[in-house]
């Protein structure tokens, strides 16, 4: 059975950091590439970063800078540094799995990520 499990959301004020990890099982992790997603309330799931089997990092024009993905295949985790955070960052945060040839994908439950004074 497959599982994302995130963690390490919570409440932060302006300015503030997170780091949200996302431990897998069920997969084998080193031929996944690993994202991470979020949506806020009353708007579309949207493409946060991401981090490919090489290592190949893509991070949304509005997080660039602040934000830095991560992986450790040694321990199935992937990892969201999120820093100067900001209340438009506010969102619920999910973990996406995906691999081609055969295409899979997975998603975790998310974590709520909420930015406010």
């Amino acid at each position: 059975q497959v599982q994302l499990v995130e963690s390490g959301g919570g409440l932060v004020q302006p300015g503030g950091s997170l780091r949200l990890s996302c431990a897998a099982s069920g997969i084998i992790f080193s031929i996944y590439t690993m994202a991470w997603y979020r949506q806020a309330p009353g708007k579309q799931r949207e493409l946060v970063a991401s981090i490919t089997t090489s290592y190949t990092t893509n991070l949304t024009d509005s997080v660039n800078g602040r934000f830095t993905i991560s992986r450790d295949n040694a321990e199935n985790t992937v990892y969201l540094q999120m820093n100067s955070l900001k209340p438009e960052d506010t969102a619920v945060y999910y973990c996406y799995a995906d691999r081609r040839l055969p295409a899979l994908h997975f998603w975790g439950q998310g974590t709520q990520v909420t930015v406010s004074s």
